[in-house]
């Protein structure tokens, strides 16, 4: 008989893989869409991309607390479902609005899969295998945004851009079937809580109206009055909700886990990471598209030094870990991603492609290293109870510093390429306006810069979890003391 904890960390990986799958897989399909699909305008596929990040990340939070509440066996199986009917929806769209509304639908099944799959291993997994179990994990999320573009544009490319949704629905249904019929709930539901309204709607609308009007600034302008009522609303209601939060007697949002040192320095490390490197394979499509005029299909697969090396690295850094814990191997790991935009720093438009192979695969090694022990110490570090909003909270932190990045990304490139450049890529029509060459390469370039400094800086807020006896929490529940870094009591 199979060991229930492998059968967890298999229909989990699934379940990450495809949630993480379907953030990128339409980037390289947006021109195919655009042209053969009515209504689907410039807008409108922009809001394709974002719609189903931004909802994920802004109800991740409010997932987590409710897996804590109801179930978190039951919820992951509920988001696989829901996934599955989005993807099956998103086939079957007869216009750019339809489309919308369908990527919505799966934000959502995505949003309970994501803030699920971390505390349901946490939960199967004893604390000396977490960091291999959470390890392979998280290989498959990167792998599933990296491998998206490859996929995407082979897909697109092959059997026409519905393809890139029909993919879903087999593996959604045998994977909502298995996690009803295989998971089992092992930890206890909270009792007697309630659902914090309130703090849903001002964290929700806050982090909503942050991500949307950073990510429009870049294209619409900065001074367009939908981004900057947008920027404007944004900090005075997250602001709100942290008021709320303090008065409400069952908060969504745990502040006390932010007084144990590991969770909040390895959160906050992952989410300048992200900020780092999240727009970098979106970037490097438009290079390989619009400086070497390669095929989407193409330009996916050059990305592939990337993924493979972290898939190599993943899995035994999180091994490693498990005996070694995370502070000095993520911060070697997080060094060496620093090597690896370096070397591209001063890359020419027509540089030779093993130097940047080359400068891909240190990247992908250093993330290896970096994130899958960071994942498995940051949920041991908290009260068995609280593992589900934990789970919500630290992938909140990841994709609202990978939604920076392409806000960052879309920002830069608005500043080289023209908007009508822009658009014509999104619509898939030909631009008349050539792309500029150089300005693009020097736009690249100081996103090298940026990441190379918010790497480093992802580096010292790690070095600053402590040391092992930091990591550890008691099973039942009960922090560990506050002389060692942590909370005093949760």
């Amino acid at each position: 008989m199979v060991d229930r904890k492998w059968v967890v960390l298999s229909n989990t990986t699934i379940g990450t893989f495809m949630a993480l799958l379907d953030s990128s897989i339409v980037l390289v399909s947006l021109p195919t869409i655009g042209r053969e699909l009515p209504g689907a305008n410039p807008e409108i596929l922009l809001w394709v991309v974002l719609a189903y990040s931004v909802v994920t990340t802004t109800l991740l939070l409010s997932f987590g607390r409710l897996s804590d509440m109801f179930g978190r066996v039951r919820l992951y199986t509920i988001g696989f479902a829901v996934f599955t009917i989005g993807s099956l929806l998103s086939s079957l769209a007869v216009d750019g609005g339809t489309l919308l509304a369908a990527r919505v639908v799966q934000g959502v099944g995505a949003g309970f899969l994501s803030s699920n799959a971390a505390a349901i291993l946490t939960d199967a997994f004893p604390a000396n295998e977490r960091g291999r179990a959470l390890g392979l994990n998280q290989v498959a999320a990167i792998l599933g945004s990296i491998l998206g573009l490859v996929l995407g544009g082979i897909l697109t490319t092959e059997l026409g851009w519905r393809s890139i949704f029909w993919v879903n629905v087999p593996v959604g249904i045998f994977g909502t079937v298995w996690a009803y019929t295989h998971l089992v709930e092992v930890h206890p539901r909270e009792r007697g809580a309630r659902i914090d309204w309130a703090g849903n709607a001002t964290f929700g609308a806050g982090l909503t109206l942050a991500l949307v009007g950073a990510t429009f600034g870049s294209l619409l302008g900065w001074t367009d009055p939908f981004v900057l009522a947008s920027l404007l609303a944004a900090p005075g209601l997250l602001a709100l909700f942290l008021v709320v939060e303090r008065s409400s007697t069952h908060p969504m949002f745990d502040l006390a886990l932010f007084r144990i040192r590991t969770f909040v320095a390895g959160n906050v490390a992952a989410c300048l990471s992200a900020l780092a490197r999240g727009a970098f394979t979106f970037i490097m499509v438009f290079y390989f598209q619009g400086v070497l005029d390669t095929s989407a299909e193409r330009a996916g697969l050059l990305l592939l030094p990337l993924s493979l090396a972290f898939a190599i690295a993943g899995p035994v850094s999180g091994t490693v870990s498990d005996r070694t814990g995370a502070r000095y191997l993520g911060t070697a790991g997080l060094l060496v991603s620093v090597s690896g935009f370096a070397l591209l720093v001063g890359f020419p438009a027509n540089g030779p492609y093993p130097v940047l192979a080359l400068a891909m695969g240190l990247l992908g090694v250093g993330q290896g290293m970096f994130a899958a022990p960071n994942r498995a110490e940051v949920m041991s570090s908290v009260p068995a109870e609280r593992r589900g909003i934990a789970a919500g909270t630290g992938t909140t932190f990841l994709n609202a510093g990978n939604l920076g990045s392409l806000a960052l990304g879309f920002t830069v490139l608005a500043g080289v390429v023209p908007r009508a450049t822009l658009e014509s890529v999104f619509s898939g029509a030909r631009s008349s306006t050539p792309l500029d060459v150089g300005a693009f390469m020097g736009a690249l370039h100081l996103l090298f810069d940026v990441g190379i400094v918010l790497t480093i800086g992802a580096a010292a807020a790690n070095l600053l979890r402590g040391g092992r006896r930091e990591r550890s929490r008691p099973e039942s529940g009960r922090p560990a003391d506050a002389g060692s870094g942590s909370s005093a009591g949760l």
